[in-house]
């Protein structure tokens, strides 16, 4: 069985296919990148009680199959002067979907795309340095692209932090023979 997701023939080349499910381990390592991706692999490996070349060589094999995409700072969209943010809804003419997610990501300010299933076609969260930029983005680009039917635009008051990182949050990372690390 491959390590990796193959492509479906013939399937759109933004889709995304589930892999083999990650062990324990694995697991432990996302939590921690999570945590604090720009950490050494000597503190990895620390942390989760392996060696230096096993969280190598698993962190390798997370980026290889694309589990790990990259690694980026957590920018502050406020304090880099993106002061507004907003959900945009999208409803979009079934033929013309593919040539308005293009569009879409290369449009300034469009933080997050999703395809989605229900009420609209494309949920879209826009961040803009205030209320006239925002209302340039939706009305005058996205409405403007062939293929949009309908937009909704949901003006974003308060993003609260989540208390915990995201997904790989494990309140056990570090810990061994089932202790937690203090």
């Amino acid at each position: 069985m491959s390590q990796t997701s193959s492509a479906v023939p013939g399937a759109d080349e933004g889709a995304r296919h589930v892999a083999e499910a990650l062990d324990d381990t694995d697991e432990r390592i996302l939590a921690a990148l999570s945590e604090d991706g720009r950490m050494s692999m000597r503190s990895l490996a620390e942390q989760l009680h392996i060696s230096r070349a096993n969280a190598y060589a698993r962190v390798e094999r997370l980026r290889t199959r694309g589990v790990i995409r990259g690694f980026r700072a957590d920018i502050d969209p406020v304090a880099a002067g993106m002061g507004t943010s907003a959900y945009v809804t999208l409803n979009v003419d079934q033929a013309d979907w593919r040539d308005v997610r293009r569009q879409l990501e290369e449009l300034p300010g469009v933080a997050h795309i999703a395809l989605v299933g229900g009420e609209f076609d494309v949920v879209l969260l826009v961040r803009a340095r205030d209320n006239a930029d925002l209302r340039h983005v939706v009305l005058d680009r996205i409405q403007g692209f062939k293929g949009v039917t309908s937009t909704r635009t949901l003006l974003v008051f308060e993003e609260p932090s989540p208390k915990s990182p995201g997904l790989w949050h494990r309140p056990d990372v570090g810990a061994r023979d089932g202790q937690r690390d203090r």
